[in-house]
């Protein structure tokens, strides 16, 4: 496909969204409550990777970055993923911690955006994760120098045989550059495609010191 192809679909091509409405006396007054309900018709549905999260995060010089990641964890204290705390996400997280994520399920018309704080997770959570990883990814997290410039591909697959071989026969530990990350969100907004462009978005606002939620409805 040409760029002018490209250029054509995106111009002529236009889907028509479900009439699934979303409502503000139809949804729970708990945000996470909220999502555990999508959630589980998003699997339901057989959405791919529904844990999937987009992630945007803003460098020293205020330039935003998005990347995918996988929620690892979710409770009333946030949402979990981990990560290489010395690649690019990971500095640019801990310089400021303030984030932004997404959860896309086209395939309902449905997305869900979230805003808050991060910090670090307990080094007996991220401990206790590492050790349930396969043993292929535990070693891939010691032979990733992750957003790191590197010469080929085969000087990641030498370091990987190299790991491989040290930590034959043994318990791999967890790298310390390697750890959860936690968002606290301070604002949930639940996006439904609907007719017309005529969304529906209702969002969770919680003030800083406050126990409770306020729920809103944007314009679309």
């Amino acid at each position: 496909m040409s760029l002018e192809e490209v250029r054509s679909y995106i111009s002529d091509v236009r889907r028509s969204f479900a009439d699934q409405p979303l409502l503000e006396d139809t949804v729970h007054s708990d945000p996470y409550n909220q999502f555990s309900k999508w959630f589980e018709e998003a699997v339901s549905a057989q959405i791919l990777d529904p844990f999937a999260m987009i992630i945007a995060s803003v460098s020293e010089i205020g330039y935003p970055s998005c990347r995918t990641v996988y929620m690892r964890d979710i409770s009333a204290d946030g949402i979990i993923f981990y990560t290489n705390y010395k690649s690019q996400k990971g500095k640019e997280i801990l310089n400021n911690p303030m984030v932004s994520g997404m959860f896309l399920w086209i395939g309902l018309d449905r997305q869900i955006r979230i805003a808050g704080r991060t910090e670090k997770v307990p080094i007996k959570v991220s401990d206790e994760y590492f050790k349930n990883r396969p043993r292929e990814s535990q070693l891939g997290a010691w032979s990733s120098d992750q957003s790191n410039v590197i010469e080929s591909r085969d000087v990641l697959l030498d370091k990987y045989k190299y790991y491989k071989e040290k930590f034959k026969g043994l318990e791999i530990p967890r790298p310390e550059n390697w750890g959860g990350l936690i968002i606290k969100p301070e604002k949930f907004e639940f996006w439904q495609g609907r007719p017309n462009r005529l969304h529906d978005r209702i969002v969770y606002l919680k003030e800083s010191g406050e126990e409770d939620w306020t729920i809103k409805r944007l314009a679309p």
